[in-house]
């Protein structure tokens, strides 16, 4: 397994930023948001992923920093979920979304379960669209 988090998985296009707000749908297991949008990329990887923590929760920086450090490494460790199951490329942005100052080993457990109830949802969506291409058929 590869645990890195390089710059070419890092969300950083304006364009696909918006799209992820406009069009992405979202899974939330509390405190934290997965949203999502599938499509391809310029580049080749599977994943794009970006981090947020709301100013309004936090209002000093080195708090927001602290948090986005601590989803960048969650989700550096347990990245691994996602890509071993994904069968196309994904946007994802992941929110802290409360004034709640949980744990790291917290974030890290609530991180595998949003991942986990991301990949269910995914694939009763992938399952659902088989079946209706089978019947058309």
């Amino acid at each position: 397994m590869n645990f890195t988090y390089p710059k070419n998985e890092k969300l950083k296009s304006k364009i696909t930023i918006g799209l992820l707000f406009t069009e992405g749908k979202s899974v939330s297991k509390y405190p934290l948001r997965l949203v999502y949008k599938a499509g391809s990329f310029d580049e080749s990887e599977k994943i794009k992923m970006g981090v947020s923590v709301s100013k309004k929760n936090f209002k000093k920086a080195v708090d927001r920093n602290y948090f986005k450090r601590v989803l960048r490494e969650t989700y550096r460790l347990n990245k691994h979920l996602l890509i071993d199951n994904l069968d196309q490329p994904y946007a994802f942005m992941f929110f802290y979304q409360t004034k709640d100052r949980l744990t790291y080993a917290e974030i890290n457990t609530k991180t595998i379960q949003l991942f986990e109830k991301f990949l269910a949802q995914n694939n009763k969506k992938t399952l659902s669209e088989n079946d209706s291409d089978l019947e058309n058929k």
